[in-house]
C-alpha cells in the first residue's frame, strides 16, 4: 500500500515546498500524494509529481485535507506554514493541524521537521522493501 502524504504550503513556503519535493522526488512518487490547489498545481508542473489536487486553502483545500485524514486516507502532513503572516483561513489551518493531532497522524509544520518525517517515512518503505 502507498504512502498517502498531504502536501501544503503558504504563499511565502510554496518555494520551499519545491525545493523540498525536488530534494524527495524519488520517494514521493511512490506516494499518494494531495494538495492544495496552488501548491498541488506547481508540484505538477514544477517536479513533475502526480498529485491530487483540492481547493486552494482559503477556499475550503485544508478542511478537504482534513476530510480525508479523519477518515483515515492520509498517512501524514507536510504543512509549511508561514508564521510571519495572518492566514485569513486560520481556524481551518488550526482544524487541521488539531485533526493531526487528534488521530495521531505526523505533521511538519516547517523544513526541518518535514526533512524527518520523509526521511523516516522514506527509510520504512525501504525496510519494509528488503
Amino acid at each position: 500500500m502507498k504512502t498517502r502524504i498531504a502536501l501544503i504550503a503558504h504563499d511565502k513556503k510554496k518555494d520551499d515546498m519545491i525545493a523540498l519535493a525536488s530534494e524527495y522526488k524519488a520517494y514521493l512518487s511512490t506516494c499518494q500524494l494531495v494538495a492544495t490547489g496552488t501548491t498541488g498545481g506547481r508540484l505538477i508542473n514544477e517536479v513533475g509529481l502526480t498529485v491530487d489536487r483540492k481547493h486552494s486553502g482559503p477556499f475550503g483545500g485544508d478542511l478537504q485535507i482534513g476530510s480525508m485524514l479523519v477518515e483515515g486516507q492520509i498517512d501524514a502532513v507536510i504543512f509549511l506554514r508561514d508564521p510571519m503572516t495572518p492566514q485569513p483561513h486560520e481556524p481551518d489551518i488550526n482544524a487541521l493541524v488539531r485533526a493531526c493531532d487528534v488521530h495521531n497522524t505526523p505533521c511538519a509544520t516547517n523544513v526541518a521537521s518535514a526533512h524527518l518525517v520523509l526521511s523516516q517515512l522514506q527509510q520504512i518503505q525501504q525496510t519494509a522493501a528488503q
